[in-house]
């Protein structure tokens, strides 16, 4: 799919990376829209640059009243930083609402904005909340807002040669508020028909300020400015509310795509403006957020190990090995350079128990850790294990805390027990996020097992034995 990955260790080597390749080369972090891309033969791409081995990349800062997003943060470290739920809530909330742990876990809040989908989350977030962007290359840097970075549908002021650095907001202050709500097709794992988000200011309980901005009704991100009028100097009441709501339903002409027509759509951006609007009047937009978030990172915290030494490149077809641990074994795979992790693990390792599913992230059945962090195997590039430590279904009897010594993990002996398999196609996807689950979560509750297990889907039964399985192996841990 690609001819090179690189893997630098510093921005000034990625920058030169791509300053050298472009316009054929294109920054890579989470990769769980570019390899999807790659695949469907929608995007072709001869060098990846993996930027997710530099340091420094993945904090989250508060600087000068600002809040700083490197470009490697995930959603989950989003979803799991203080910093970020307290002053810029509304892009925490929308990065829970993205996708599923796994997914969660590789994709970064970067990467979605620079995809360029009107019904990315945190887009819509990042809009209420006033965020710039800075873009650097060899040349320099700049800085754009929001509205100046989008050109239209999947489209960007980002030039070949630039990265995005940092992502920043103004963090909220005591008189500010702000939530996210979206209306999709399932309740996770789904793409948003219509998304808000709002951040208003008050003043002796009028509002001084207002931000609304809908996503996926126009080919960008909008911002609902009549709406926003119409709150600024009033009190946030019934009326002005129903007011805003309507307004911001008027504000765009909608979209009508295969998900929803536009009709439909204008009457949802109605529903969830109104929705965000009373939740910010009755003080309860903080209830939509877990008191403990599920990551599906076991006992790390969600921070992948930096690269040490010099940047690597593998190419395709060329003889650099990607080396690793494996079940706790050293490998060295030639031959696998431009292949997914998935394949590299059941064609060049011969671990067929890593099944594939979907092929897209859609269905975990290929989840595995990496580093100690569950991802999906088939949105992973094989490149990227260099130098981690992965373990797959069939090494997870001898990893982690909750290992026992015989062949088979406590998760696998529950699933045996509980009679939790019918064809069993899924079910190596499901043991491992359950297992991670419980390195992470000792004792969940039916909700954290029902959010551990949201990104694995089961064609043959109703996931009851499934989860009785996870809660008979948490009660013999």
């Amino acid at each position: 799919m690609w001819q090179a990955y690189y893997t630098p260790t510093s921005v000034e080597d990625a920058l030169r990376l791509l300053s050298e390749h472009a316009p054929d080369a294109r920054i890579i972090a989470g990769g769980t829209d570019l390899l999807v891309e790659l695949e469907r033969g929608t995007r072709e791409t001869a060098v990846l640059i993996d930027v997710t081995r530099i340091g420094g990349l993945n904090r989250i800062a508060l600087l000068d009243g600002r809040v700083h997003v490197g470009p490697t943060v995930t959603h989950n470290a989003a979803v799991a930083s203080e910093l970020l739920v307290e002053r810029g809530y509304p892009l925490a909330l929308a990065c829970w609402r993205v996708g599923t742990p796994q997914l969660r876990n590789r994709g970064t809040i970067a990467g979605n904005l620079i995809t360029a989908s009107p019904a990315n989350d945190t887009i819509a977030a990042l809009r209420a909340l006033d965020g710039q962007l800075t873009l650097q290359s060899v040349d320099g840097k700049r800085t754009l807002s929001l509205d100046e970075f989008y050109e239209g549908v999947r489209e960007t002021n980002l030039a070949p040669n630039e990265m995005v650095t940092d992502i920043t907001f103004p963090a909220l202050r005591p008189n500010q508020r702000g939530t996210f709500a979206k209306m999709a097709l399932r309740r996770v794992h789904a793409i948003s028909v219509v998304n808000t988000a709002a951040v208003l200011s008050f003043d002796d309980g009028i509002v001084a300020d207002a931000r609304i901005a809908l996503g996926s009704v126009a080919p960008t991100v909008i911002r609902a400015h009549e709406a926003e009028r119409a709150l600024v100097g009033r009190s946030l009441n019934e009326e002005s509310i129903e007011r805003a709501s309507e307004l911001a339903a008027k504000s765009t002409s909608c979209i009508g795509d295969i998900r929803a027509g536009a009709d439909y759509r204008r009457k949802i951006t109605t529903v969830l403006v109104r929705r965000a609007l009373r939740s910010l009047h009755d003080n309860r937009e903080r209830e939509a957020f877990p008191e403990q978030p599920v990551m599906l990172w076991g006992t790390t915290q969600g921070t992948y190990p930096r690269l040490a030494g010099k940047s690597v490149c593998h190419q395709d077809g060329g003889l650099e090995p990607i080396e690793c641990v494996v079940n706790g074994e050293n490998v060295v795979v030639q031959g696998a350079n431009d292949k997914t992790l998935l394949a590299m693990l059941r064609d060049d390792l011969g671990l067929t128990g890593t099944k594939e599913g979907c092929g897209e992230g859609e269905c975990g059945a290929c989840t595995v850790w990496m580093d100690g962090i569950a991802v999906l195997a088939c949105l992973t590039p094989a490149p990227r294990a260099h130098g981690t430590r992965v373990v797959t279904v069939e090494g997870l009897a001898g990893a982690g805390s909750a290992a026992q010594g015989d062949d088979l993990h406590r998760v696998q002996r529950a699933f045996v027990g509980e009679g939790a398999v019918q064809c069993g196609f899924c079910t190596p996807g499901f043991v491992m996020a359950g297992a991670n689950l419980l390195e992470e979560v000792p004792e969940p509750t039916r909700e954290q097992i029902e959010i551990g297990l949201s990104g694995n889907l089961c064609r043959c039964t109703g996931y009851y034995k499934i989860i009785r399985a996870i809660e008979r192996a948490a009660a013999e841990g």
